[in-house]
This record gives C-alpha cells, sequence and structure tokens, in this order.
C-alpha cells in the first residue's frame, strides 16, 4: 500500500476538506470531463448548461461549511492549491449576479446558484455520506452527462466507480513498486526491523520511488511553508469568524498575553500546552475563515500537526529542517494506514476519525524527531488514537468552529502526551495501532449518523445559537 505525502498533506482552502477542497475538486473534474472525449457525446451536441446536487453531510452541512461557494469556485476553474482567497467572495458574485459559469478553455455554460446548485436532504447517495451529482444539459435542456463523485476525506474525491475499485484494492497491493509497501502498522514494524531503518527513512525510499530527492525535500518544505504562514496569519489576526454565531478569534490575544509571559520571565505551568493550544487554534481560527491551511489530514483537523511542528522548534533545541522533513514523512505514513484500513472522513466515522486520526499522525511525528524507535513511534500513535475513540463529529450550525477549533487544540496536547508517554517506554504496549485502527473503523461504522457530521445530534442540536 502506498500513499504520497502529499495525498495526505494537501494545501488548500477552509473550512472543510470535505466540504470545501473535495466539492471545488469534483467540479475540476467535471469541467475537465466536458472537454475530453471520455464520454459518448451525441452528434453535434454542445454543453450549454450546468447543474449540481449535494446529498448526504454535504446537504445537511453544506452551507455552514461553504460547499456552495466551493463548488461554484470549482465551476470557475478554481482549484483549491492556487486559488486567491482574496478574489474568492468577487467570483462567487459575479456567478451569482450572472448567472453564468464561465472557466478557462470552456465556451461558458448556463448555471444559477440558487435554482442550480440543490442541496438535497431527502436522497443520500449510497456510496458515502459525502455525495455530489454533477450533470450537464444541452440547449434543448436534454441531458448529455451526468456524474455522480464522493468526497472520501482529506480533499480525496473519487467518482462512484473509483470508490469501489477503491474499496476492493484494500484486500490487494498497491500497483505502484515502492521498496516498503506497508498497508499496516504491524507490517511497517516488520519492515523497519528487517531493514535497521526508521518510519522516515522507509517513508522517503518510499516517495524517492517516483521523485527526485530534491523534488521531495522541496514540496515538504512547501508544506511546512504553507502550514507555518496558516499559524502566522491566524496569530494576527482579530474579529468576529464568518457563519452567523458570532464566534470571536482569540489566538492573538492568548499569543500577545504568552509573548508578555514569556519576556517578563514569569512562571507558569502550563506553558507549554498553552502554546500548543494557541498555535492549533490560529490555524483553525483561519480554516473557519476559509484561509489557505493543509489537510492535516483533514482540513477539520489541520491544526494539530502544524501546532505540535511549532512545538517541536519552539522547545527542542536541536530541531532543524531536516527534523520537520523526518516528522512529515512520519506523520503520513500513519495517516496513509489509517485512511487505508479505517477513515479520515468525519461524515464516516465522526471526529474520531478527523482529530483522532491528526493527534495519532501529530504523536508519531514528534516521537520520531525525539529520537524514538519505530516500536515507540508506533505506541505514541496509538496512545494519542485510543484516546480519540468514539469522538463524534457535532459542528453546531455545520460552521467548523465550535467545538472544532478547541478541539484541535487538545488533540494537539493528547499528542505531545502520547509521544512522551510512549518515548518514557521501550515500544513494548498492550492494544497495537493496528487494533485500534479496526475498533475506530468499527465504532464509525456504528455511530448514529446524526453524529457523524450532520449537525442533527449532539452539541449542535443541544446548544442554542446565539
Amino acid at each position: 500500500m502506498f500513499l504520497s505525502v502529499f495525498d495526505v498533506f494537501k494545501i488548500g482552502i477552509g473550512p472543510s476538506s470535505s466540504h470545501t477542497m473535495g466539492p471545488m475538486s469534483a467540479a475540476n473534474r467535471f469541467l475537465d470531463l466536458i472537454l475530453s472525449a471520455d464520454w459518448p457525446r451525441p452528434s453535434g451536441a454542445q454543453v450549454t448548461a450546468i447543474r449540481m446536487s449535494l446529498h448526504g453531510s454535504l446537504a445537511y452541512t453544506g452551507v455552514g461549511h461553504g460547499s456552495d461557494r466551493a463548488v461554484i469556485l470549482g465551476l470557475m476553474g478554481e482549484r483549491p492549491d492556487s486559488v486567491d482567497p482574496d478574489r474568492m467572495d468577487a467570483i462567487v458574485a459575479e456567478v451569482e449576479r450572472a448567472g453564468r459559469i464561465t472557466p478557462p478553455g470552456h465556451p461558458g455554460y448556463a448555471f444559477r446558484p440558487k435554482d442550480d446548485l440543490i442541496f438535497d436532504k431527502k436522497n443520500p447517495l449510497p456510496g458515502h455520506a459525502n455525495g455530489m451529482t454533477f450533470s450537464a444539459y444541452d440547449r434543448d435542456d436534454r441531458l448529455l452527462l451526468k456524474r455522480i463523485y464522493y468526497s472520501v476525506g482529506g480533499g480525496f474525491v473519487v467518482t462512484d466507480t473509483e470508490l469501489e475499485q477503491m474499496r476492493a484494492s484494500k484486500a490487494r497491493s498497491s500497483d505502484k513498486k515502492v521498496p516498503f509497501p506497508f498497508a499496516s502498522a504491524r507490517q511497517m514494524l516488520e519492515m523497519a526491523e528487517r531493514s535497521g531503518m526508521t518510519i522516515a527513512q522507509m517513508k522517503r525510499a518510499n516517495e524517492e520511488a517516483t521523485m527526485s530527492r530534491e523534488e521531495l525535500d522541496a514540496g515538504l518544505d512547501r508544506i511546512w511553508g504553507a502550514m507555518k504562514s496558516c499559524i502566522d496569519r491566524g496569530l494576527k489576526n482579530e474579529g468576529i469568524m464568518p457563519g452567523g454565531l458570532k464566534v470571536r478569534r482569540r489566538a492573538r490575544s492568548i499569543h500577545d498575553k504568552l509573548q508578555e509571559e514569556w519576556r517578563s520571565n514569569k512562571a507558569n505551568p502550563l506553558l507549554a500546552n498553552d502554546w500548543l493550544s494557541v498555535y492549533a487554534m490560529a490555524v483553525n481560527e483561519e480554516n473557519a475563515a476559509g484561509g489557505r491551511v493543509v489537510t492535516s489530514p483533514t482540513n477539520g483537523a489541520a491544526g494539530v500537526v502544524p501546532a505540535t511542528i511549532r512545538y517541536y522548534l519552539h522547545f527542542h533545541e536541536d530541531a532543524d529542517q531536516d527534523g520537520i522533513r523526518d516528522y512529515l514523512l512520519t506523520a503520513a505514513a500513519v495517516g496513509g494506514i489509517i485512511k487505508h484500513n479505517a477513515s479520515i472522513s468525519g461524515a464516516e466515522v465522526g471526529c474520531q476519525g478527523e482529530v483522532g486520526s491528526a493527534s495519532a499522525m501529530a504523536a508519531a511525528g514528534l516521537a520520531a524527531v525525539m529520537g524514538g524507535t519505530p516500536e515507540q513511534v508506533e505506541n505514541a500513535a496509538e496512545i494519542a488514537l485510543e484516546h480519540h475513540l468514539g469522538m463524534t463529529c457535532d459542528p453546531i450550525a455545520g460552521l467548523v468552529q465550535v467545538p472544532c477549533i478547541e478541539r484541535n487544540a487538545l488533540g494537539a496536547v493528547k499528542a505531545v502526551t502520547a509521544a512522551s508517554l510512549a518515548l518514557k517506554g521501550d515500544g513494548v504496549h498492550f492494544v497495537p495501532l493496528d487494533a485500534c485502527i479496526e475498533t475506530m473503523r468499527q465504532t464509525g461504522v456504528d455511530m448514529n449518523e446524526k453524529y457523524k457530521e450532520t449537525s442533527t445530534g449532539g452539541l449542535a442540536v443541544n446548544v442554542v445559537e446565539c
């Protein structure tokens, strides 16, 4: 099994990888399909109009997550990793005014968001909770082309056919030939023992089977650069976050107080936790505002990994760029195993699959750069994930704000605690990471749908919106 580090960490816009980046990418794919020869186009037929519908979790919480906005941007040819956040509102407003999309390379198509973008809460699609249907019509309103896409977490988008193939492929090895094709934590540890290599070294060898070392390092540095920029923006910005809950940004004020304490050398027994928390909150406040973030492994959990890396740089005197690269490679190895064997989608398994997975990845990465053995790294990931099992995804008003922002802060704290506990031991522990991942999958299957990103249960219905 091979999942690239650049599949785990993807640069895009907030507030949700499943609800924002996924729908935008699906719209991109549908546009590309229209221009391709991969569908039976009737002789002389021309696409003149596009319509689409959101289903399942996308229908229930898509407004709060900005899914409609993401679809419009995607249909205008904007892509998650390159769209200018400062232009997004103007692009959407123009489409709403004109009732037309004009993506580059296309003739332009009729698309009136109020009529042609439907939140269909009554008809979920069978493949996944995050389903979308895109349809293209000619001037006589004849259906020419229809495709179903699923946003399966972390910004990944697949068709219904690809989803079936993806699920079937879990039972067999990846087609990509890599030197260390581990599909489970057990295989990862066995390969590490036989090779004498660290998890980061094995992951690097896998990546370098498809790219040069220079390309890999440049990509890893770009990921950390985007994460760092997101933290910095979040520590500078103030005000009320969009969406109607009137939740105020807190990261800047907390950061100012921490800097004051730091300069005064005032004793603070909570210092490490405070810095972790403010870094994580800075990222997720940016995410909630629709800013640029990195899926880690999702947007809703985007603060945990950057916060622990920044913590590592802040408090570890030997921290350097090579350490950050090893951290990201190790975290991606664990994230890939979780995605392959369970899920990172809140709509599929609840927040245990988002913040729980992020905390496991962060714990593994931190344990690795702190000198942990592969067994200690695996133990750190297991501890962090185990103590997120059963966590529901219940965003109030469908916004990635409450409880999501603080939940990332606590996920980072748990990650550091898990790494510390693992490093104090010898790697031998009672619950294997694979068993914990399987437990998460089973728990997600058993979890009531109202606790899986629909905003129909939990805090979403027990807290009165003000």
